[in-house]
């Protein structure tokens, strides 16, 4: 499995992750070339080498040509309205929607954008429609969020991970005036998301409400970096000089799949009759339980009874124990997760001289095995008037 380990302990934010990302890619312009898609102009982006306390990484920096010329733009939108920073969410959207890039780009940036608009229509009390903002207007926040997209994409990792992410404390100078860190767009984008944060002892802000959005939307586990064998690092340069050294690190490798993990459900149940328990076993497979089957027990009172197990995938936990509580009396189901080990198959049909036969090719280190489907093997038998033994005899099967 490809997986992407984001380091956050000096913060993330737009142009640490473009670094980063670039580094790993290997390729400043790919970036640049696939940015040019996004059909906005009044920006050029310089890609160099920063030292950070004696290490180097990649700095991305997006320069707004006519930066002088914010100040009169209400007064001349018409001359140079590829500039206007007060764009909204809709306007994002159009921009993005109407490029020429790569759906799954597309699709990446807008969510990304999303979790931005949503804190900051928290914090500013306006509707998602409303919000106009320097962080996601601003030609900047563009090119770093859909510049991301662009990155992740051509890498194309099955699974991202990030460590605890790290902001600093403080305040810092913005737009509304002084801003204690962490500020509310990124608090807010955190905490929506569900994101290990936390403040370290450094006196400024270390992630940016692009930054949170980034690794908010990208990652879902926040954890020490799981074993893998690492193929690449990028190294992704701040602006900022600290004590720490300002860079974001993402390792690009390898992490072996366990085979997965399942849940396995339990009940002991004495007072239920075969028909609701046959009936509640259909239900179950019907949801999507991965095996559903009953023990003969001795309860207390020596009464005879059954043990009701059900395997099954973790996201489909509660839909089948409501149907156990609503289908059976038990008032208790135990459950423990389990590794199993799945072996490669595919269903396939083989010519045997009695007819055609249903089976499946199962691999296992490198051996084939084929087992009949026993319907198949049911027809086939009536259809020739002959033993079902003698099928399982055949030559193909061996």
């Amino acid at each position: 499995m490809k997986v992407l380990y984001f380091d956050c302990s000096s913060g993330i934010s737009g142009n640490m992750t473009l670094g980063a990302l670039t580094e790993i890619i290997g390729d400043e312009n790919y970036l640049i070339n696939e940015l040019k898609k996004l059909n906005v102009d009044g920006y050029k982006i310089e890609i160099s080498k920063k030292v950070k306390n004696g290490i180097t990484g990649t700095y991305v920096d997006v320069i707004l040509e006519h930066e002088h010329e914010h100040h009169h733009e209400h007064n001349h939108e018409h001359e140079h309205h590829h500039h206007h920073e007060h764009r909204n969410l809709n306007d994002v959207n159009k921009i993005i929607d109407e490029s020429s890039l790569d759906e799954n780009v597309k699709d990446l940036a807008k969510k990304i954008f999303i979790r931005v608009a949503k804190a900051e229509s928290k914090v500013h009390n306006k509707p998602l429609e409303e919000v106009h903002f320097h962080e996601v207007g601003a030609i900047d926040s563009i090119v770093d969020i859909v510049g991301t997209a662009i990155l992740i994409n051509k890498i194309n990792p099955d699974k991202v991970i990030s460590s605890v992410v790290n902001d600093g404390y403080g305040f810092i100078e913005c737009a509304h005036g002084k801003m204690a860190v962490p500020v509310p767009a990124t608090s807010e984008i955190f905490t929506d998301a569900g994101v290990k944060f936390r403040q370290i002892d450094v006196d400024t802000e270390l992630v940016t409400p692009t930054g949170a959005a980034i690794i908010a939307e990208l990652s879902n586990e926040f954890k020490v970096m799981p074993a893998m064998s690492v193929e690449k690092i990028g190294w992704g340069a701040g602006y900022k000089d600290l004590d720490i050294p300002n860079v974001l690190k993402v390792y690009l490798g390898e992490m072996e799949t366990k085979n997965n993990s399942i849940c396995v459900m339990e009940t002991n149940i004495d007072d239920c009759s075969g028909e609701i328990l046959g009936y509640t076993s259909e239900k179950l497979f019907n949801a999507g339980a991965l095996d559903v089957f009953f023990t003969p027990i001795f309860m207390k009172k020596n009464r005879p009874a059954y043990r009701l197990t059900v395997a099954c995938k973790k996201e489909d936990i509660e839909k089948l124990q409501n149907i156990i509580f609503k289908e059976t009396t038990t008032i208790g189901i135990r459950y423990r997760f389990e590794e199993r080990k799945v072996l490669e198959r595919k269903e396939t049909e083989i010519d045997t001289k009695y007819g055609k036969l249903k089976v499946k090719e199962v691999i296992n280190n490198g051996e084939k095995y084929v087992y009949p489907e026993y319907e198949s093997m049911r027809k086939l038998a009536k259809e020739n008037n002959i033993p079902l033994k003698e099928l399982y005899k055949l030559e193909e099967l061996k």
